[in-house]
C-alpha cells in the first residue's frame, strides 16, 4: 500500500466535501419545484433549453421564478466549493506524484476544474439574466457554457484517474517490505 493510501484525507478537503455535497443536497432539492411538464429535469432543461422560445416555456411553467432564482443563486456558492474541493483533491493526490507527466497532467487538470468553476459561474448569471427576458443569445450562451462545464468537469476527473493509475506502485516502497532499502 503507498504513502497516500495510509495517510488520510486532509481536514480541509473533508470540511469542503461536506459543504459541498450539503449545498448540492440543498440545490436537488431547489429543483423538485422547477420540474414541470415543460421542464421535467426542473433547471437542467432551463440550462439546456438553447432558445428563447424553450427558455421562455420553462419561465411560463414555473411561474413564480422565486424556487429558480434561489437555486441559481446557490449555485454560485456551489460552483466555489466544488471547484476548490477539486483543486484540493488534485493536489492530494498528486502528493506522491512528482514525475513530470504527472505534474504536467496536474496541471491541465487544474486548469480544467478551473474552467469548468468560471463556466458555471458565467452560465448562471446568463440564467438569472435569461430569467426575466429570455433570448436566443442568452439562452444558447447558457446551453454552451452548461456544456463547457460538463465537459471540462468529465476531462478533469478522467485525467485525476490518469494521475493515480499513472503508476502501479508507489516510488517509495512501504518501510518493512522485501523491496525496502
Amino acid at each position: 500500500m503507498n504513502d497516500i493510501a495510509r495517510k488520510p484525507i486532509p481536514t480541509s478537503i473533508r470540511w469542503i466535501g461536506g459543504l459541498t455535497a450539503a449545498v448540492l443536497v440543498a440545490q436537488l432539492g431547489l429543483n423538485q419545484p422547477l420540474q414541470t411538464s415543460a421542464a421535467p429535469q426542473g433547471m437542467l432543461n432551463f440550462q439546456l433549453a438553447t432558445t428563447s422560445e424553450g427558455a421562455g416555456a420553462i419561465v411560463a411553467s414555473w411561474g413564480d421564478t422565486l424556487w429558480a432564482e434561489t437555486s441559481l443563486w446557490s449555485g454560485f456558492l456551489f460552483a466555489a466549493l466544488y471547484t476548490t474541493l477539486l483543486l484540493l483533491l488534485t493536489s492530494h493526490l498528486l502528493i506522491d506524484r512528482p514525475g513530470v507527466r504527472e505534474r504536467k497532467t496536474g496541471h491541465w487538470v487544474r486548469g480544467l476544474f478551473l474552467v469548468a468553476g468560471l463556466a458555471h459561474v458565467v452560465e448562471y448569471a446568463v440564467l438569472l439574466a435569461n430569467l426575466d427576458a429570455p433570448s436566443d443569445r442568452l439562452s444558447l450562451s447558457a446551453t454552451l457554457l452548461a456544456l463547457a462545464n460538463y465537459t471540462a468537469l468529465l476531462m478533469g476527473l478522467a485525467g485525476l484517474v490518469v494521475i493515480r493509475a499513472a503508476r502501479r506502485r508507489p516510488l517509495h516502497p512501504p518501510r518493512g517490505s522485501a523491496h525496502g532499502h
